[in-house]
């Protein structure tokens, strides 16, 4: 029988793009019919893998150094999805590492972020498939690593990685979707835009369990929420944050009016 926390550390080691989703998938499947078991206190041994598992491309570069993305062109709009699916294949290993990294919490959150990873997971297909569609494929453009370097960041944490990985890092995509699905919306690109809906709402959804778990740490160590995500990204070197903000997204992803007034809004 698979345990859930050791069967996402070997998924998160897998360096195949399709076989990561594929056994993300089915070990999701085995979950929801009680074939998994889980052991919450467990410590686990990542036992030297590199983590996370990718392929050999994309090339990780700086973000200064990945191309402009212009939508005047075809490969410009696919160097554009491209940016998004590796986003999703990235969001898709930060949930499993949320899952087996850190023993001693609720059986509810890891069931959150298998929820998350699976949703990921499908989010990347989506994009890839798209993608295939216009002669391109995951792996055929360079890309940026900013999302992972906040995950490896927070490795000795889980309330820094709940405070930074889904409510700052991830949140920011609440902010840049719409705009990206409008300019697909503006060269009539159906089936981009109905891909970006999909993913504008499934991640609200994820920001809204960060926000759960981020809460739920700080309740129980008796912390005030804004003064420990203050202590937090400085600590572990969080981006700025800088507007425009999804307002209403961000309403619907669990932040509070005080958090959001601080943004300016």
């Amino acid at each position: 029988m698979f345990e859930l926390r050791a069967s996402a550390l070997a998924i998160l080691a897998s360096s195949d793009a399709q076989t990561k989703v594929s056994q993300l998938l089915e070990l999701f499947d085995e979950y929801q019919r009680q074939r998994v078991t889980l052991y919450i206190s467990r410590k686990i041994d990542s036992q030297d893998l590199i983590l996370p598992g990718r392929p050999l491309k994309p090339e990780l570069v700086l973000p200064k150094l990945v191309p402009k993305r212009r939508m005047d062109t075809p490969e410009g709009r696919a160097g554009l999805l491209h940016s998004l699916a590796h986003i999703e294949f990235n969001a898709m290993n930060l949930a499993l590492d949320a899952i087996w990294r850190f023993p001693d919490m609720p059986q509810e959150y890891y069931e959150d972020w298998l929820k998350v990873a699976k949703e990921e997971a499908y989010h990347f297909s989506l994009v890839n498939e798209h993608l295939h569609t216009l002669g391109f494929t995951y792996g055929d453009f360079p890309a940026h690593n900013s999302l992972w370097e906040m995950v490896e960041r927070t490795t000795d944490s889980v309330i820094a990685r709940m405070a930074l990985v889904p409510r700052t890092m991830e949140a920011r995509g609440l902010d840049a979707v719409p705009s990206i699905r409008d300019r697909f919306k503006q060269i009539k690109e159906t089936r981009a835009v109905e891909i970006l809906e999909i993913i504008l709402n499934d991640e609200i959804g994820h920001v809204l369990i960060g926000n759960r778990w981020f809460n739920f740490l700080c309740s129980k160590d008796n912390l005030s929420p804004i003064t420990a995500y203050r202590e937090l990204a400085g600590k572990y070197r969080a981006p700025v944050l800088k507007g425009p903000f999804n307002i209403e997204a961000r309403k619907q992803a669990g932040f509070t009016s005080e958090e959001l007034s601080l943004l300016g809004a």
